[in-house]
């Protein structure tokens, strides 16, 4: 390896562990997680706070991610906490792509369409688990992907179809709540996704 290649990989490393934070455009929300990767592989834990708006009452959602070295989602643990309760919801894949999905009442096992990623409604964090598992921050390329969707703050779970396109002018996104092109930074990470969030 070079000492350019060398120095350039442990700029790189020494960016992180690192804190991302969001805030919304035009909700009282934000978003922050501690980020830690290794070539691929991230370590996450953040926290997605929400004042009550007209389509959701007030809510915290406390996660704890990890993926594997290729970027795809090994489990996520989320915890929810409404005024009125506080819920979990774990989510697991297997080797053979088969997730595991409990929640306080109940487990059940599907594939999500074949999804290799989970996205969670609200975050911008989990935009960039697809982004970066399949290099669209670093070339140009157009995919449509399965995901776990999670709505928060109810933890449902269901298979959606998200599709992005990377060009000059940023990343496309079409998924279940926005068509829109939001911006990445060097790594995959969202600096600003309109109609939802910017990195403060």
């Amino acid at each position: 390896m070079s000492d350019k290649s060398r120095s350039s990989e442990q700029t790189v490393d020494d960016a992180w562990p690192a804190v991302l934070t969001w805030r919304a455009h035009d909700e009282p929300r934000m978003e922050s997680v501690r980020v830690q990767l290794q070539g691929k592989r991230i370590k996450a834990y953040g926290r997605i706070v929400a004042a009550a708006t007209e389509s959701h009452p007030a809510f915290s959602a406390s996660y704890d991610l990890v993926t594997d070295e290729t970027g795809a989602t090994k489990r996520l643990s989320l915890t929810v906490t409404l005024a009125e309760r506080e819920r979990q919801l774990s989510i697991a894949r297997d080797e053979e792509s088969q997730w595991l999905v409990q929640d306080h009442s109940q487990t059940k096992k599907s594939d999500f369409g074949g999804a290799l990623d989970v996205d969670v409604i609200f975050s911008p964090f989990f935009n960039a688990l697809p982004i970066r598992r399949v290099g669209l921050h670093t070339r140009t390329d157009s995919v449509s992907l399965p995901v776990a969707y999670v709505r928060l703050p109810e933890l449902s779970v269901e298979t959606v179809n998200i599709s992005y396109s990377s060009g000059a002018d940023g990343i496309k996104l079409h998924s279940p709540v926005a068509e829109t092109t939001i911006t990445v930074d060097s790594e995959g990470f969202i600096l600003d996704y309109p109609g939802l969030a910017e990195r403060i």
